[in-house]
């Protein structure tokens, strides 16, 4: 009975996953400071971007996610405040209604940081479901900085636009999808934006 349990269960996710709606790409830009090369991979700590708010469950679980990248890429992950370098991150989601003239409705509050001017957000727990043709589109930007200069040494983004309908529009998928995206190839070519299917 037990196989015949987890055959219909392993049917029934096949079937699931056949439905889900195409997935865009991820694209990411990625700038780094020469000196990168030789700056060691040591300690580093995943901090909320100055005006982020870190106690939010959606920038919990992206950090969780880009922790986890930077740790395969050969850093020691420590407690906020410490290591020699800083991950500061930032997630902002919009919905864009391409059917509709207006531009996208904002899901994130914040400033703007970085070199790319982008802005800094936070989940408020909208429903994203939407109507047909609507997208969630996510932003994940991080910046390492050496902590005792406050030097940048890399800072990438990563771009995201999914069905609103789509199980990727929960953040709990997204986030890995985003994080990997974004450090594959760490530190990357400065300056050049790609796809990553």
């Amino acid at each position: 009975m037990n196989v015949v349990r987890f055959a219909a269960a392993t049917l029934g996710l096949a079937m699931l996953s056949g439905c889900v709606a195409p997935v865009g790409p991820v694209q990411v830009t990625r700038f780094h400071a020469p000196e990168l090369a030789s700056a060691p991979r040591g300690t580093i700590a995943v901090e909320p971007a100055p005006g982020t708010d870190g106690r939010s469950l959606e920038w919990q679980t992206y950090s969780l996610a880009v922790q986890r990248q930077l740790t395969l890429l050969g850093y020691r992950e420590v407690p906020s405040g410490q290591g020699s370098q800083v991950a500061q991150m930032r997630v902002s989601r919009a919905i864009s209604d391409p059917s509709r003239r207006s531009g996208p409705v904002s899901v994130g509050v914040g400033g703007s940081t970085g070199s790319y001017g982008s802005g800094i957000g936070l989940g408020l727990g909208i429903n994203l479901g939407g109507g047909s043709g609507q997208q969630v589109v996510t932003e994940l930007g991080v910046m390492i900085r050496d902590r005792a200069s406050a030097r940048s040494l890399w800072e990438g983004r990563a771009s995201f636009a999914v069905d609103a309908k789509s199980p990727l529009a929960s953040t709990d998928l997204a986030a890995p999808k985003m994080a990997e995206a974004l450090f594959g190839g760490f530190p990357g070519q400065s300056g050049e934006t790609i796809e990553v299917k």
